[in-house]
C-alpha cells in the first residue's frame, strides 16, 4: 500500500501538468483574439500561472530533500518535475517573443503548431495522472507512443512553417521575428516528449 507522502509526489506531478495546460488555454485565447494593445496585461496573467508552476516545482524538491525514502529514484522526481516546469516556461514564452518581436498579427501556421501544443500538454497530463499506477496502467504506454507521435507532427509542421517563411520572404525583421516564435513553439512539442521519457524510463527500471 503505497504511503501518502508517496502519492504526494504523483499529485504533484498532475498539479504541474494541470497548470501546463491553463497556461495553454490562456495562450490560445489571446492568440486567437490577438490585441497588441492588451499584451502587457496578458503576460502578466500568463507569468502567475508561471509562478503557480513554479510554486509546485519548489514544493517538490522540498519533498525530495527532506523525504529519507522516495517512491522512485530522486533523479527520476527532479528530471520530471523539471520537464513539467519546462513545458509552463517554454509556452509563456511563445507570448513573451511575439511581444519583444513586437509582432502585429498571428499566423495560421502558429495556431496550427500552437494547437498540436495543446494535444502533446494534454497527453502528459493523461500520462502523470496514470503515473502512480504505472506497474498497472494500461493507457501510460499508448500516451507515451502518442506523445512521440505529436512530436513528430509538430516537427513537420516546424519545417512546413519555417520553409513557407523564408520561401515568401518579406520584411527581414518580420522573417527573424517569427523564425523565433516558430522555434519556440516546436521547442515546447520537445518537452512533453522529454517528460513522457523520463516516464519511460522509470517504468522500464521499475518493471
Amino acid at each position: 500500500m503505497a504511503k501518502r507522502s508517496d502519492n504526494e509526489y504523483f499529485t504533484l506531478f498532475v498539479k504541474m501538468s494541470e497548470v501546463a495546460l491553463k497556461t495553454h488555454k490562456m495562450l490560445t485565447e489571446i492568440l486567437s483574439n490577438f490585441d497588441l494593445d492588451k499584451l502587457p496585461e496578458q503576460l502578466d496573467n500568463l507569468h502567475e500561472l508561471e509562478s503557480e508552476g513554479d510554486r509546485h516545482t519548489h514544493e517538490l524538491m522540498k519533498r525530495v530533500a527532506k523525504d529519507f525514502v522516495t517512491p522512485i529514484e530522486r533523479d527520476d522526481i527532479i528530471a520530471l518535475g523539471r520537464e513539467l516546469d519546462d513545458i509552463t516556461d517554454n509556452i509563456e514564452d511563445i507570448l513573451i517573443k511575439i511581444y519583444m518581436y513586437n509582432i502585429k498579427s498571428i499566423t495560421p501556421e502558429a495556431m496550427e503548431m500552437l494547437k498540436v501544443v495543446g494535444q502533446c500538454c494534454e497527453k502528459v497530463n493523461s500520462l502523470v495522472v496514470e503515473f502512480s499506477n504505472f506497474r498497472k496502467s494500461d493507457t501510460i504506454l499508448k500516451d507515451i507512443v502518442e506523445i512521440n507521435h505529436l512530436e513528430e507532427l509538430g516537427d513537420d509542421l516546424y519545417i512546413k512553417a519555417f520553409r513557407n517563411l523564408y520561401t515568401k520572404g518579406g520584411d527581414p525583421l518580420e522573417v527573424i521575428a517569427w523564425s523565433e516564435v516558430y522555434k519556440q513553439l516546436e521547442k515546447c512539442c520537445d518537452t512533453c516528449e522529454h517528460a513522457a521519457d523520463v516516464v519511460e524510463c522509470v517504468i522500464v527500471k521499475n518493471t
